[in-house]
């Protein structure tokens, strides 16, 4: 039987009836990495040894009678930016090239201790500073859907290895819609947690105040099952939430009728014509299914990408002066300690990282910090208050993910301003601190290819449950049609395999 195109949820009835064991599943999806992944570039560093380990261990606990745990023998792919002990952590950089994490991530270690199987390490944007996965030292990563094209940024490479079938559940970072964007762009779900919701601790800091560890799967199920393995308090991450665990997957099963719905006009505003078109039908979705749908305004949401960029690029020159030659990875062999700091930054770092340390260390300049940082902050304290008055009325609030569907390797990389407005949708939820998921809602022709786009889903603080319910009824009404597209474009990719069609 071949597993590697199933969905999470369909590979664990499998391993839970013992139809087939936790290493049959790691050698269905390793061989699919090897057949795919030349092409698509979506795995820094392919874990099988470990990997290897894990299943085993799995199979052995299953034989005695043992319960692994809810993701028993699930392969899952890991952004590397995430640590994995024993495993490399680049960041996409060349000056973390050769460092090897020497503990787990909050994340790595609950995934483990819940039975998932780490197959690899995914590329990404540099230290996740980008919305197309190339600025990565180590190649672009292309979209599955059309290899000309970017699969979006900075968890492409989690998003590339989950549409094209490599991986069913992944690991992302989202600090202004790192997960939500390149789910959009190839046609998965990806799901930003509230802050807080999941511990950062062992994934690499970019702007702290605004960094979530989210999950990456195919469908709406497969997410709440990974939040649920993810999510919980953790001593170690001093932002790290108290609460009781939630088991999203059974709540999944509530009634939407009656919710309502907010669509505010200034996410709409810059999204193309057939994106727009697609996301109308799919209002029109919601209300058949009882939902109220009402266009509404929260007027800050114009200026989040001004402040967005100020608040972390200032938090990322902070955070960023660790890797200095001193500590972390690469080490310039120089005579004084000037040239060191220099060369080892100017011979590690990529451009886009170097733009945005200077950007943030300029205005948290003494001179500065007033003018631009302190107005940034309180630009973001009203994006806050606004949504809070906002979900006094709405239960939801939804847009398109994006304003446009994959754009063509190379198209922005050379112009900064309009490859950041392709965060503008997604920003506002990451500046106000609340949980959004995105979702497919269609397809649309661009030059020949069928190109995924998705919807976003935003909920307030730690309503997780209502945003995934809302996606997956939505989900039953539309995802049948994305499956079997889903399902055609892997067919392309390896016309020798067969990705199995699971109604």
């Amino acid at each position: 039987m071949e597993i590697w195109g199933l969905p999470a949820r369909d590979i664990l009835k499998y391993i839970s009836s013992g139809e087939i064991s936790a290493i049959e599943v790691l050698e269905s999806f390793l061989g699919a990495i090897s057949e795919i992944d030349t092409e698509i570039n979506a795995f820094i560093e392919v874990l099988e040894p470990m990997a290897r380990m894990d299943a085993s261990r799995v199979d052995a606990q299953l034989r005695e009678g043992n319960s692994p745990g809810p993701l028993a023998g699930l392969p899952v792919a890991i952004k590397d930016n995430i640590c994995v002990k024993g495993a490399g952590c680049t960041c996409g950089s060349k000056i973390l090239e050769n460092w090897i994490s020497p503990y787990d991530a909050a994340t790595a270690k609950r995934l483990r201790e819940q039975g998932a199987v780490i197959i690899g390490k995914t590329n990404m944007d540099e230290f996740a500073m980008g919305s197309s996965t190339e600025t990565s030292a180590f190649g672009v990563t292309r979209n599955p859907w059309d290899l000309e094209r970017v699969p979006g940024g900075s968890s492409g490479g989690s998003a590339a290895a989950v549409a094209a079938g490599m991986a069913p559940l992944a690991l992302g970072t989202d600090t202004g819609g790192s997960i939500r964007q390149p789910a959009s762009f190839t046609g998965i779900c990806g799901l930003k947690p509230t802050y807080g919701l999941v511990s950062r601790f062992g994934a690499t800091a970019y702007a702290s105040s605004l960094d979530t560890v989210g999950s990456m799967a195919e469908t709406v199920w497969d997410c709440a099952l990974l939040l649920e393995a993810i999510a919980g308090h953790d001593p170690l991450d001093s932002t790290s939430a108290a609460g009781e665990p939630v088991a999203y997957t059974k709540g999944l099963q509530g009634d939407v009728a009656g919710l309502r719905v907010g669509v505010p006009k200034e996410l709409l505003e810059g999204v193309s014509a057939p994106v727009k078109q697609l996301f109308h039908n799919t209002l029109g979705t919601m209300e058949h299914m009882g939902m109220t749908v009402e266009e509404m305004s929260i007027p800050s949401i114009a200026h989040a990408v001004e402040a967005y960029y100020v608040v972390a690029a200032a938090e990322a020159s902070s955070n960023l002066s660790r890797f200095d030659g001193v500590r972390f990875g690469r080490r310039a062999a120089v005579d004084t300690l000037d040239e060191m700091y220099t060369r080892s930054r100017g011979e590690g770092l990529g451009k886009e990282v170097i733009k945005r340390i200077i950007l943030g260390t300029f205005v948290l300049d003494a001179g500065n910090i007033d003018r631009y940082y302190r107005r940034a902050a309180q630009v973001r304290t009203l994006i806050k208050r606004e949504f809070e008055k906002t979900f006094e009325r709405f239960q939801v609030i939804v847009s398109p993910a994006s304003p446009d569907v994959a754009f063509k390797i190379g198209e922005k990389i050379h112009d900064p301003l309009t490859m950041y407005l392709s965060d503008l949708i997604t920003i506002p939820v990451n500046m106000a601190g609340l949980c959004a998921l995105s979702m497919p809602m269609g397809f649309v022709d661009c030059e020949g290819s069928s190109l995924p786009c998705g919807l976003q889903i935003i909920g307030k603080p730690f309503d997780e449950q209502t945003v995934l319910r809302v996606g997956h009824y939505l989900e039953q009404e539309i995802g049948l049609g994305i499956r079997k597209e889903v399902c055609a474009m892997r067919r392309k990719l390896t016309p020798v395999r067969e990705c199995e069609l699971v109604d």
